[in-house]
């Protein structure tokens, strides 16, 4: 149920300003970066426009509107394209440092291809966007896949479950960084590549909608036993070989920074039980060192290898080279927290969604993590923003971090609108937890909040609302701050109580 008692949440809120009192953004390193978030399907519409390809994610919302809670597109979504010289005035207005957005390889190669052409109209739009950025004194972080890419390269090859990936990727990205590199300091290769091969090849609730038949009769295709891995596979050697063309033909003279954002939830065990506490290892395995392992040393976790035997990819020598140390900086998107008991390993109808032999739990002894928020999936605890930050510290020696994604949502019923003292609440305490951990010596280097606009979210459309600016789908897509922007711009000038 949707946070029960808005009067109780705001009176706790008010108790925790006051005992984080001295909280504010001077409590943090001179060089520390405050900023907001976005991806390109999810605010900038104009889908047909500008020389624009199909994305995959505009097949998907066309061909499988029941996957789309509301039956939505992202065609219009918060038509950012069109209007963001408005959307940076906000950010520059509420006091944001920087700004993290995703370019559209649609936008950008229609075909997906180098070699039929780069899209001129494209590179302007994003060029557009930067100058704008920089002239209102924002940073650009950029995402270079952030789950969408032409659908082409989906219909010819079968995109990620491909090697030919690699390649398109890597020249994607070049005209990326030859484009707009002398300006942009920061870069993410991948966003979240977990959701991508769970929800799109696994379960089938994303593009391209591939799952075993038995796990959803929906899905024409797939296998969600050995596909997941397939792409994991793939979207870590794009990764890699992004990096490479970064640290080898741009980086020296451009003096950035490149990374990737993975989502981490902070994992616990459903009791004191060994079994329970081996069924937390197993599922930080595969929730995170299935990635932070080969970037880490250049070699999937040891659980997975066993466990999975071939249906699990291998590297050749020269890939876990290249993959080994593929990082300048980690992002970490956080949002929530769970219980994790141990039950039995599935022997048939094998599966990713089950293949970590463990059960998730949003209670233990009867009591709940945290508030439940709009989606079944995310319960409030702050808390585990240390807990992970201090995880990943000790685990992978120490990198540089950034929370490139931190939020909380709300149901699209106009019951909160503009009065969401509950998302400060959860802004002020995550912020108290990574101040701590900076103070501990934990190299956190900016906090990004998700998101800048009430947006399309995914599988949800519209029904529920991430935005610290509330936008009116039903009158001309207009922007109103929320009490969170307020809170915010009061933070920026140590004015926000």
């Amino acid at each position: 149920m949707w946070f029960k008692g808005v009067l109780v949440v705001f009176i706790v809120s008010v108790a925790l300003f006051k005992c984080v009192a001295s909280l504010n953004s001077s409590s943090f390193p001179a060089d520390f970066l405050f900023g907001t978030a976005s991806a390109a399907h999810q605010i900038e519409g104009a889908a047909y426009e500008g020389g624009k390809s199909q994305s995959n994610w505009d097949n998907f919302t066309h061909k499988y509107p029941g996957k789309i809670f509301d039956h939505s597109t992202a065609d219009i979504a918060t038509d950012s394209y069109h209007r963001y010289k408005e959307d940076v005035g906000l950010m520059k207005d509420i006091g944001f440092q920087a700004y993290r957005f995703s370019v559209s390889w649609s936008r950008i190669l229609p075909s997906g291809h180098l070699k039929d052409g780069v899209n001129q109209e494209g590179i302007t739009y994003y060029n557009n966007l930067i100058n704008e950025l920089l002239s209102n004194g924002l940073q650009p972080f950029i995402t270079l896949f952030h789950w969408e890419l032409p659908q082409a390269l989906e219909d010819e090859y079968g995109a990620f479950l491909s090697p030919k990936i690699v390649e398109d990727f890597a020249d994607f990205v070049e005209v990326c960084f030859r484009e707009f590199g002398d300006r942009v300091k920061h870069w993410i290769t991948l966003n979240e590549p977990l959701p991508v091969s769970l929800q799109g090849y696994a379960h089938g609730m994303f593009p391209p909608a591939r799952c075993s038949k038995w796990i959803r009769p929906d899905c024409e295709a797939g296998d969600s036993s050995t596909e997941p891995y397939i792409v994991s596979h793939y979207q870590l050697l794009a990764h890699a070989a992004a990096v490479n063309v970064y640290r080898d033909k741009f980086q020296s003279s451009q003096k950035g920074e490149i990374g990737i954002a993975l989502s981490v939830p902070w994992i616990m065990p459903l009791s004191p039980s060994k079994a329970d506490v081996d069924a937390v290892s197993r599922v930080f395995a595969f929730f995170d060192e299935w990635y932070m392992g080969p970037l880490y040393n250049g070699e999937y976790p040891a659980v997975m290898v066993e466990k999975l035997g071939d249906r699990l990819p291998k590297f050749s020598s020269r890939e876990s080279a290249m993959i080994k140390g593929s990082f300048d900086f980690l992002g970490l998107n956080y949002y929530t927290a769970t219980y994790v008991g141990d039950i039995p390993c599935q022997r048939e109808n094998l599966t990713f969604l089950a293949d970590f032999c463990a059960l998730f739990s949003a209670t233990r002894d009867g009591i709940p993590i945290g508030p439940q928020t709009a989606t079944d999936w995310l319960y409030s605890y702050p808390q585990g923003i240390l807990d992970l930050l201090e995880y990943t510290q000790e685990k992978y020696g120490d990198p540089i971090i950034y929370i490139t994604e931190n939020g909380i949502n709300e149901p699209n019923d106009g019951t909160k609108a503009l009065d969401d003292y509950f998302r400060i609440d959860f802004i002020v305490q995550h912020l108290s937890y990574i101040e701590k951990a900076i103070r501990n010596g934990i190299k956190v280097k900016g906090y990004f909040v998700w998101s800048l606009l009430d947006n399309f979210e995914w599988s949800y459309g519209y029904t529920v609302r991430w935005g610290i600016i509330h936008v009116d789908f039903k009158n001309d897509l207009k922007r109103y701050y929320k009490e969170s922007a307020l809170w915010l711009k009061g933070f920026f000038i140590n004015e926000y109580l």
